[in-house]
Formats: C-alpha cells, structure tokens, sequence
C-alpha cells in the first residue's frame, strides 16, 4: 500500500489527540523566506544551507562565522537538504549582506523589504536573536496569516510577551526555540528521565554571551529536563556576567552562568539524592537541523512540537532574569508576570 502524501492529510487526522490540518498549500514543496542578521548571528547562512545545500568552496572561505563551514563541512555533502522545502528568498537590514547569504546559501532572490516576500513564500523564518525587534519584524507576516518560525529568544520584555500570548490566543501560527532543546545528546533525559539520579536536587549548564540573547539557550536545554513549574529567578551578574539561580516548584534548584566571554562548551550536570549525571554536547549541525525539521512538520500537520506554554514560561525566566539584574540581584518570582 502506498504511503500517504503529506497532501491528501486532513483535519480527520490525529496525532496523539490532537488535530491534523495543514498549514501550507502544498505540504510537499514549502516555501521558505529568511530573514537576518544580528550581531554574531549567522543563522541566515547556516539555516539557510541546511534546507538548500551551499556553495561548498564559497562557504568555507568566505563566510564571516568561521564555525558555520566547520560543523557544514563535516557533514556528508549529499544528505544535507530536508525533503519538500527550501528556502526562496532572504532579506537582511544590510543588502549586501542578503546578497552574499544568496550566494552562499543558494537562495535565489534577495528582497528589498521583508514584505515583498508576502505572495512568494509559504512560511517565514525570523533568524535573528534579539528579542526586542521580533514584534516589529513579525507583524507584516502575522497580519498576512503567515507561518512564523522565530530564533530564540521570543522576547524579551512583558509587553511584547503580551503581544505573542495574544496573537497565538487569536490563531497566529507561531513557534520559536532554542536549538539547544534539540540537541540528541540531551533528548534522551527528557521528560523527568533522570531516576537513577534518585530525588532531583541541582540542575547546572554554562554558557557563553550575554543572557538577553544566550541564557535562553542554557534555558531551553533545561527545560524539557525540568520540566514546567518554575517559581523565581534571582540574578547576581552583571552585563557580561550572569549567574542565574532558578527556583522550581519541586523543589530543586537551577544554575546558569551566562558569561560573555566563557568558552561556548555546553554541558549539563544533573545531581540528586543518590547519583549524578554530566551530558555534553558538540554537534551542532544535528540540534539545528532537528529544530528546522520540527518546524517543517508543524507546517505540514499543523500540530506544535511542544506548547506554547513552554515558550510563554521560557520568555518569563529569561525577562526576569533581566529584572532581576536591574533590582540589583533580588529574588523575582514568576506570579509577578501571571
């Protein structure tokens, strides 16, 4: 018997409850736009190769995020590419900048404004990390009904938290993450998968950068671990050093340092009552392109990969983390943004 086409899925389908429908015109060849860059951002170039192939010699000599060609390269040339999507146009604030991401990334058109994607593209990707801009950036695709992937974080302030929780409450369809949730060396102890560890007590992850646009990738790599329920937040850093303590309604704590310029070397302890546990991570290729695919999949059944609730949860730590710093370290607690 053949396999279903992505095309032929209706809303009588299911996934585990819940319903299918797609989000695209044809779930066989989506259409993506990109847009970027920020600062120490190369997303627009990295994503963009994981979805349309690159210009090999182009990539590794050229582009301006060394890293990027590094964990590229180190992949087999023929799997790269995720089936039934591809990326047709990017703009960035700089055109040059879009122009040479086209070139390396092959994407064949660069636009002048980011609405001129509007008509051309299925669904758009918002790869730019400071989350301050997103609502501006979103809107145009927000109001035209479009898909939205944005880079973490989301947000990082109340009122423009207020703006997505309200544009998802309306129907928006909207996801943003951390590829760091998608990291396969993590995933494995998702879920409260950690009972050899016996009653969990501390959870601790370092990372590099500054918290505004890094700590929520320590968050994200915690919290499918943790779970929901955080309580408070209590930072005691400054702008180039964070030192985050969580607090979680079970009773165990959470420690992040976020340090500006701290080796970027992700690695997960996880301590209990009876045993610990370290998990690291080095590819980086496979967190990004699992997040990417994720994306394609909700496009094609319109089933989230993870609630909302958990990016709404997420951008409240990471904007008292904020918070906290600016009361000079005090204790901010989660009921304060409810």
């Amino acid at each position: 018997m053949k396999e279903k086409s992505m095309k032929t899925i209706s809303a009588g389908d299911s996934i585990k409850g819940e319903m299918r429908q797609s989000l695209v015109r044809d779930p066989d060849h989506i259409r993506l736009g990109i847009i970027g860059m920020t600062p120490g951002n190369g997303h627009p170039y990295s994503w963009s190769a994981i979805f349309n192939k690159y210009d090999k010699k182009a990539m590794t000599e050229e582009c301006p995020f060394k890293g990027i060609p590094l964990y590229l390269n180190k992949e087999d040339y023929d799997s790269i590419g995720i089936p039934g999507a591809s990326v047709q146009c990017v703009y960035c604030n700089n055109r040059a900048d879009a122009e040479h991401v086209s070139r390396l990334s092959l994407i064949p058109e660069v636009v002048d404004k980011p609405e001129d994607m509007i008509g051309k593209i299925d669904a758009v990707i918002i790869a730019t990390d400071i989350g301050s801009e997103h609502v501006e950036r979103a809107k145009p695709f927000l109001d035209a009904g479009l898909p939205i992937f944005i880079d973490k974080p989301l947000c990082d302030n109340l009122k423009d938290l207020a703006f997505f929780r309200k544009a998802v409450a309306d129907g928006a369809k909207l996801c943003s993450s951390s590829s760091m949730r998608y990291c396969k060396e993590f995933i494995p102890f998702h879920n409260g998968h950690v009972r050899e560890v016996g009653t969990l007590r501390l959870i601790t992850i370092n990372m590099a950068k500054y918290w505004e646009t890094y700590g929520i990738h320590a968050l994200e790599a915690i919290y499918p671990i943790a779970g929901p329920g955080f309580v408070s937040v209590r930072n005691t850093g400054d702008d180039n050093r964070n030192i985050v303590h969580l607090k979680h309604q079970k009773g165990f704590d959470v420690l992040i340092s976020c340090i500006s310029d701290l080796f970027f070397d992700p690695t997960i302890t996880i301590a209990g009552s009876q045993w610990m546990l370290q998990i690291h991570t080095t590819d980086s290729y496979s967190g990004f392109r699992t997040q990417l695919v994720s994306f394609i999949n909700y496009l094609r059944t319109g089933v989230r990969p993870f609630p909302f609730a958990e990016t709404d949860e997420l951008m409240q730590l990471v904007i008292a983390g904020i918070e906290s710093k600016k009361r000079g370290g005090t204790e901010v607690f989660l009921s304060e943004f409810k």
